[in-house]
């Protein structure tokens, strides 16, 4: 059996230091020294769906900081939910099979791994999908987040904070200039693209607070005070084929979220042998994906 090491400085307030073992800095040192994203997950490029998944369930309970001490952990962590986010969506994974994380980041030549392969992120934080599949984190959890353009999460280590001290004027400038740039051109976009005449809930802002209803679906949906004067006959048929396209998206993103969740509890239940978060996990509805099934049956009837 491996031996415990201690971490070399206790966190500031008396806790105490949390120790780890070498078999938990191997594995940080073998995912450092990756050199893509089907690695660090330990499959082959041809790895389905279902592989990504039981890759990604195996390694995040085994890198979660809150089980895992080992300096690097979080890193790690935070690669590995990355490279499955980026991995399980087709589309992002057509592009990073077709340009590598290399071509889509010139500016990286040169550097070591060490980076772990940030230049290709995901659209989710690795919390969120750690959460998305597993229910929530340790108990533990010391989670802290801060707007940098998506959410980021990082945790209570020395070795985080060491990070970030000494930063002057000009690095942080240059580190807000990515929100500045992604600010301006959201504010452009918006001025360029119209909004929709309707939202699926209330909108007070923008004036959407009449409740209507769809003709087939009877999708709940708001406008505005004139909506009524402005769409009509096929007009109005093209909108609520809108609000019906949105909402069946919106159930299909949700059911997909209800599935991972409950799939990761039972996974997390069986992994740490624990009985009641097992019914818990059995009893879990999906109220979203029941919805979408009367949604189908509707369309298809």
């Amino acid at each position: 059996m491996s031996g415990d090491f201690s971490s070399a400085n206790g966190e500031a307030g008396g806790e105490a230091p949390k120790g780890y073992t070498q078999d938990q800095v191997d594995a940080v040192k073998r995912v450092k020294q990756c050199k893509d994203y089907y690695e660090i997950l330990g499959v082959n490029r041809e790895a389905s769906d279902e592989d990504l998944k039981k890759a990604y369930r195996k390694l995040a309970l085994k890198f979660h900081p809150d089980k895992n001490h080992a300096p690097g952990a979080t890193e790690a962590f935070k690669a590995i939910g990355n490279a499955y986010a980026v991995l399980s969506n087709p589309e992002k994974r057509k592009q990073y099979d077709q340009f590598g994380d290399e071509k889509l980041n010139p500016a990286r030549h040169g550097h070591s791994h060490s980076d772990f392969h940030r230049g290709f992120e995901a659209d989710i934080s690795p919390e969120d999908l750690f959460n998305m599949f597993f229910g929530g984190g340790f108990p533990s959890s010391n989670v802290h987040v801060y707007s940098n353009g998506r959410m980021r999460y990082t945790y209570h280590q020395r070795q985080d904070r060491r990070e970030h001290q000494g930063d002057g004027g000009l690095g942080l400038f240059v580190q807000l200039m990515p929100i500045l740039i992604l600010i301006i051109v959201s504010a452009l976009s918006q001025m360029m693209v119209s909004s929709p005449p309707y939202s699926l809930s209330q909108r007070p802002s923008v004036g959407h607070i009449h409740r209507r209803v769809t003709e087939h679906l009877k999708v709940s949906y708001y406008v505005s005070e004139n909506f009524a004067d402005e769409y009509t006959g096929t007009n109005l048929k093209n909108v609520e084929r809108s609000v019906e396209d949105d909402y069946i998206a919106n159930l299909r993103n949700n059911c997909w979220k209800e599935k991972q969740q409950k799939e990761g509890l039972l996974y997390r239940a069986r992994y740490f042998g624990d009985s009641d978060l097992y019914q818990r996990a059995q009893k879990m509805g999906t109220p979203s994906c029941s919805r979408l099934s009367d949604v189908q049956a509707s369309l298809h009837g």
